[in-house]
């Protein structure tokens, strides 16, 4: 009896967190603000994981030289033009209002490396040069400043790839 209960807790479980997973991504792709982040791609391929594009973005190069003098994780806090397109505009302090065009955006700073989250861009093997123009990474971002990277824009940031 008590086999049963355990191993029907831990199925339970195994199906429950990644379902949460995917409720609290849906809602960021539901209600999260629309970001644009130019980038800076390099384009490799897996052998097991097909064609996919590495993205690197531009405001996490330029922070490169401060990765010793900032937390391990934090949010930095995006100015956004009337395009939507994020600059750098500041890390987040706890009481510091946001304004009407600022946006967070939650980062790591993993292996030498300022990560912002979505890296690496999938797409269908022999599609490459559909995304060979791409500039821009689109991500939706909640309040939080929790991200998806929902796709890629070129240069006058029209979707690609759709």
């Amino acid at each position: 009896m008590l086999r049963t209960a355990v191993i029907f807790g831990g199925l339970a479980l195994a199906l429950l967190v990644p379902t949460g997973l995917v409720i609290q991504k849906e809602r960021i792709l539901r209600s999260g603000k629309v970001v644009l982040l130019e980038l800076a791609p390099v384009d490799p391929r897996s052998l097991m994981q097909g064609d996919y594009m590495v993205l690197d973005y531009a405001i996490s190069q330029a922070r490169r030289g401060e990765l010793a003098s900032i937390p391990a994780d934090g949010r930095l806090v995006l100015k956004l033009d009337p395009n939507g397109v994020g600059t750098f505009a500041r890390l987040d302090t706890s009481g510091t209002p946001l304004a009407p065009d600022e946006a967070k955006l939650r980062y790591r700073v993993r292996a030498g490396r300022f990560r912002l989250g979505a890296e690496s861009f999938f797409f269908q093997e022999g599609h490459a040069s559909r995304y060979e123009d791409a500039r821009y990474g689109e991500l939706r971002v909640a309040e939080d400043g929790t991200s998806v990277l929902v796709g890629l824009r070129d240069a006058q940031r029209q979707p690609m790839g759709r």
